[in-house]
């Protein structure tokens, strides 16, 4: 188990930026989460992209790994291309397809790959989920809020506001930390969104099987992904 502490996080278009903060922490990076919040892009929509997340780790100092399933976004044939192959790729779907969520999350896995981040391609799994772990490294995932927490599809009311409805709402995307594996196969989650169904705390444990549900069909709300931040070499240290 990783010792991760996290912040609630202050509307309900923030779990992002929360949860980012948390990891930050945890690697020592220290700033207030109110000062990171408006440091990170976000969605015509509302709410951001873990692909943003991780260009806004790589501008501080850290290597960022992405592992994404987004099949609206990307081919599984691209997998064996070369950075400028996969961006080339993006460039030309973004050349061939129209859509405002498409433009902004193509444009931003452009950005990420030539500022130095990785994007991998692996089955998720447990095996996968216990690799990473096992080291003391946390996972930052975007998944479907709406699987995860077994809750009505939400519309976003006033203020920001989610507001349940199982009739005109739609699947909601969401951002949690994953800091460890319990020997009966479930996974320690720590929830920015402190008024979550499971367990009304920032902290509670679910089957990994489902959650590994929840991140694939993550893929409705371009959220289906796994961010893998970690510090560089001492010698080259965070930027500020």
């Amino acid at each position: 188990m990783i010792h991760l502490e996290i912040l609630p996080q202050p509307d309900d278009v923030t779990c992002g930026p929360t949860s980012l903060h948390a990891v930050y922490t945890h690697w020592g990076y220290t700033m207030a989460l109110k000062d990171l919040i408006p440091q990170i892009p976000q969605l015509r929509e509302g709410g951001t992209l873990a692909v943003m997340l991780g260009i806004d780790a790589l501008a501080r100092g850290f290597e960022a790994e992405l592992i994404s399933y987004n099949l609206r976004l990307l081919d599984p044939t691209w997998a064996g291309l070369e950075t400028q192959g996969i961006i080339t790729k993006l460039q030309s779907q973004l050349e061939a397809k129209s859509g405002k969520k498409l433009a902004e999350a193509g444009k931003a896995y452009m950005q990420f790959l030539q500022a130095g981040g990785k994007l991998l391609w692996e089955t998720l799994s447990p095996q996968l989920l216990k690799r990473y772990l096992s080291q003391g490294i946390p996972i930052l995932t975007g998944l479907s809020a709406t699987y995860l927490y077994n809750c009505p599809r939400e519309y976003t009311g006033h203020h920001n506001k989610s507001v349940y409805d199982d009739i005109r709402g739609t699947p909601m995307g969401h951002f949690v930390v994953l800091s460890g594996l319990t020997e009966d196969g479930h996974v320690k989650v720590a929830d920015p969104y402190r008024e979550n169904p499971i367990s009304r705390d920032n902290y509670y444990t679910v089957d990994s099987t489902r959650l590994i549900n929840a991140i694939l069909l993550g893929v409705v709300t371009y959220d289906a992904s796994i961010l893998i931040l970690r510090p560089r070499s001492a010698t080259r240290g965070f930027k500020s």
